[in-house]
């Protein structure tokens, strides 16, 4: 059982950790450069978030930059997690499929006994090695080099917002899954993936406290705040309910929609 789990979760762990180093590289970064503007964010943060477009201050969703833990959900959890690493998870997950498809492998594979439903499900399942390796070593990163510049982070709100960011990584990356089941090149699901995911972000960010944002509801974006777990110390597990629901229906949708087409 799960052979193909094990085999595909395998093939993924060295890319895992290019992505933790990378990531956490990022992290360092973020907080070496902040005590340089600490004491100017202290006299003008109010000013300085004033200057920017509101539509800026929207699509990122700025509250304060006077804090680490502002600047952390600016620099690196809204930029970084929610855009960058939503959009690599989902790129990621357009392959899955698409791939094996495109280069007739999966033919092989599925001369096996082995299910269409099965294949989808444990190539999906594979991805939770990234999603959860880079939110394991991060925090630490992070909350070390915190300590080293003596900003020092709550370590509840760190772990709250690298293990509620998994149910939104997921979520991304059912996106992808069903790109990958939907067509056969891998760069076109790749592409597809990229800007839905992308597009979603854009309309949930801009939309919101308008008429339309009810149409933000579709985004994985709604569902995950940084800003709300490092700031305010809130964590919703109704919106990490919504990212499991929305995960589960982008599954079952690629196992239902790939079980019915034809790979020949």
């Amino acid at each position: 059982m799960f052979e193909l789990l094990r085999y595909e979760g395998r093939n993924r762990v060295r890319g895992s950790i290019y992505l933790s180093i990378a990531m956490s590289l990022l992290a360092a970064i973020v907080i070496w450069v902040y005590p340089s503007f600490s004491e100017s964010f202290d006299d003008i943060d109010e000013q300085f978030l004033q200057a920017y477009p509101d539509e800026i201050m929207a699509l990122f969703d700025v509250q304060t930059m006077a804090t680490l833990e502002g600047f952390l959900a600016f620099e690196l959890y809204i930029f970084g997690w929610i855009i960058l690493l939503g959009l690599y998870i989902a790129y990621l997950a357009a392959g899955t499929i698409a791939d094996d498809v495109e280069r007739g492998r999966m033919d092989i594979l599925l001369a096996m006994p082995i299910s269409r439903a099965r294949v989808v499900a444990e190539k999906f399942g594979a991805l939770a090695v990234p999603i959860v390796i880079v939110n394991v070593v991060t925090p630490v990163v992070v909350y070390v080099s915190a300590e080293l510049v003596d900003e020092p982070l709550s370590a509840m709100d760190l772990v709250a917002v690298h293990a509620l960011s998994i149910p939104y990584l997921f979520a991304c990356a059912g996106i992808g899954l069903v790109a990958s089941v939907a067509v056969d090149r891998t760069s076109i699901a790749q592409r597809l993936a990229l800007g839905i995911v992308f597009g979603l972000f854009m309309l949930e960010s801009l939309l919101e406290e308008t008429s339309y944002e009810e149409v933000g509801l579709l985004s994985p974006t709604r569902y995950y705040d940084p800003n709300e777990i490092l700031l305010e110390s809130t964590y919703d597990l109704v919106s990490v309910g919504a990212l499991l629901v929305m995960t589960a229906a982008f599954l079952v949708a690629s196992q239902l929609w790939f079980t019915r087409r034809d790979i020949g």
